[in-house]
């Protein structure tokens, strides 16, 4: 039997390696150089728009919540399919969680669902770039016009993709990235923080950097000393290091590339499984270039369970993903009840991630799928018998 092939996994090179090197030998571990120029490196992947790196993926939504002067007695809608993140890092700010459901072929945001959900105390929309393939950003405004609330992308999953001709990052009012290993780059944690407004991009970097205020011109007391720094907002220590900011750029220069093999992947994966019963492979919008983080196949007739522990006794690493925010006991002890968004929760139970990244072989992925048509054929034998 040979190893487990893993849903995701980081593709890492001598040259990420050397400048990474590079940094320790250099002067500056934390807050140099390297951060400035990773964040510039990103701007040219959101169409000009101003990034602040931070710390990982769920700091980037913290941060960005915060930024939008999310705080009690705010409401957030946010997409039930997801990592818990989006919405508990809007909750751990004090503000109320409203679940909109998810369209039943992107399984992203609904916007009419959003527009549902919205009333006179949302902050904020979350929408969620599932799987890679972007929102539909432009419906979404549409349905919110009246509302003063901002949109968030949370596109941890999509770096890299395009919506109507349009970069990831420059589509929402706030646009949150992660850099975990698994995803479409890695700077093995990180994560960013996009926004339109740069007023609104100055309130991230201040809120990730404890809050801090140096420029003279805006402390209260100027005069004390060359050394002087105030905090007039709380903040947290969400830096991004510089030894960090140097993986991510070296990671950056290969994004291209990392989207055209996932593309290809992708593209074997849709040939493959077109005339194999049981399994719905993703569904793509004419007016998406998504970077395919993940590769979501349905399983049809109950069997998601059944497949899923025949593949991982085979050795594939599926993985699901996700549960319904909601459902977790966090949320449940709040009254949160399941029921409330049956698109998400119908696609949940039988949603199935094969293994995707860049280092997959073909050899690989064909075992994969030998091991998908096995873990399918063998139930369907059982049950005819």
């Amino acid at each position: 039997m040979t190893g487990m092939l893993p849903y995701g996994r980081q593709s890492v090179t001598e040259e990420d390696i050397a400048a990474v090197a590079d940094v320790l030998r250099g002067d500056w571990l934390t807050t140099g150089p390297q951060v400035d120029a990773f964040e510039a490196d990103l701007a040219q992947w959101t169409g000009g728009v101003g990034v602040t790196t931070v710390s990982n993926g769920t700091a980037a939504l913290h941060v960005a919540y915060a930024a939008a002067g999310v705080g009690p007695g705010d409401e957030v809608v946010v997409s039930p399919m997801t990592f818990v993140a989006t919405a508990s890092s809007a909750a751990a700010l004090g503000a109320t969680i409203v679940f909109a459901d998810v369209e039943d072929e992107t399984f992203c945001l609904d916007p009419a669902a959003a527009a549902d959900a919205v009333t006179s105390r949302t902050r904020v929309v979350a929408a969620v770039d599932y799987a890679g393939h972007p929102a539909d950003y432009d419906a979404l405004r549409k349905a919110m016009v009246g509302s003063d609330a901002m949109v968030l992308a949370d596109a941890a999953h999509s770096i890299g993709g395009t919506y109507h001709g349009r970069p990831v990052g420059s589509l929402a009012d706030l646009t949150t990235f992660s850099f975990f290993p698994t995803k479409n780059l890695t700077t093995a944690e990180g994560g960013a923080v996009a926004a339109l407004d740069p007023a609104v991009l100055k309130r991230a970097r201040r809120f990730r950097t404890i809050g801090l205020v140096r420029d003279r011109a805006e402390l209260r007391c100027p005069d004390e000393g060359g050394w002087h720094q105030e905090v007039h907002e709380f903040g947290l220590n969400y830096r991004l290091p510089d030894v960090l900011c140097a993986l991510g750029r070296s990671q950056l220069r290969r994004l291209g590339e990392f989207k055209a093999r996932r593309a290809a992947l992708v593209a074997r994966y849709d040939e493959a499984l077109a005339d194999l019963d049981g399994v719905l492979p993703p569904n793509r919008k004419s007016w998406a270039d998504p970077v395919w983080h993940l590769y979501p196949i349905r399983v049809l007739d109950g069997r998601r369970r059944e497949v899923y522990d025949r593949m991982r006794a085979a050795g594939i690493g599926v993985q699901v993903n996700y549960v319904p925010v909601y459902w977790h006991p966090v949320f449940a002890d709040l009254g949160y009840r399941r029921g409330s968004c049956p698109v998400a929760e119908s696609f949940y139970s039988q949603q199935l991630s094969l293994p995707l990244y860049p280092g997959l072989s073909d050899a690989d992925q064909d075992r994969v799928i030998d091991a998908l048509t096995a873990a399918l054929r063998a139930g369907s034998v059982r049950t005819a018998a």
